[in-house]
């Protein structure tokens, strides 16, 4: 699935929860972890040492390939760098950072990473409660029929061929955002069925592609069915994109992604689709 991925550290408890989950994927799947340590200008040196020394012993399995990096500047700029000049396939980030410093904040860095690297980021919680099974047995994608929704589809089924997984395509029917009342039968109706017809056509790919899948239509508020979901099937993996349709931001980084990021119970993997799409 993966052969080189790239873990950013600062410290904290969700990095360290973020270097524990690359060290389960690099346990099973035999790739090379990269622990990137970004630091200030006059930083003392010993304790970037440190702070890498204590990642390889989060990552774990001695039998793991480890490379260290230390890298000085703007964290996100310097783990975006670092991705593209040492061919990663996939970051892997903690969702809160330092307490005060905010290095590896949710809505700062991560957010930053998130949206603008060319590779999957692999989103780990630090929080009680997360769950971290590998391998992944159960992957749920929601969809809403963008470019974006098909970009992580298309990626979750490359996991799902990987790991022998059963993949839940899930498309939430929010009048929310669009501020439609109760009552207006027509307009809900119709997003039953525009919703009812991305799922199949997600479960159509998944069928093709030789993919157990699963279709689920939910209502209500689109982050909070997302998780709520997310429990009720027990999955181990949450696939997002990080922009959703145009004009509506159903699954827009900053709305709908970005809380799920901070409240999601398992881990999220995050597609941006190309420019071109």
């Amino acid at each position: 699935m993966f052969e080189r991925i790239l873990v950013p550290t600062d410290g904290s408890g969700p990095a360290n929860a973020a270097l524990e989950y690359a060290g389960d994927i690099a346990a099973v799947e035999q790739v090379t972890v990269h622990v990137l340590y970004v630091t200030e200008p006059g930083t003392d040196p010993a304790d970037a040492a440190d702070q890498l020394a204590d990642g390889r012993d989060w990552v774990g399995d001695s039998e793991t390939s480890v490379v260290d990096g230390i890298e000085t500047g703007e964290p996100a700029e310097a783990i975006l760098e670092y991705a593209a000049t040492h061919d990663v396939d996939a970051i892997v980030m903690g969702t809160r950072g330092r307490s005060g410093v905010g290095r590896l904040l949710l809505g700062s860095v991560t957010e930053t990473v998130v949206r603008d690297a060319d590779v999957p980021v692999l989103v780990v919680r630090g929080a009680a409660g997360v769950r971290r099974p590998y391998p992944l047995e159960t992957i749920v994608v929601p969809t809403d029929g963008s470019a974006y929704a098909d970009a992580a589809i298309e990626r979750a089924l490359m996991v799902a061929r990987h790991h022998d997984a059963t993949v839940h395509v899930l498309s939430v029917v929010d009048v929310t955002p669009a501020g439609i009342e109760e009552h207006n039968d027509l307009t809900i109706d119709r997003l039953q069925q525009y919703a009812r017809r991305v799922v199949d056509e997600g479960v159509a790919a998944a069928e093709n592609a030789g993919v157990d899948a699963e279709s689920a239509i939910r209502h209500g508020s689109t982050h909070r069915m997302i998780r709520t979901y997310v429990d009720d099937a027990d999955a181990d993996l949450l696939v997002m994109g990080t922009h959703g349709r145009s004009g509506l931001d159903r699954l827009l980084l900053g709305s709908v992604t970005e809380r799920v990021l901070r409240t999601a119970t398992t881990p999220v993997l995050t597609v941006r689709a190309s420019e071109a799409e």
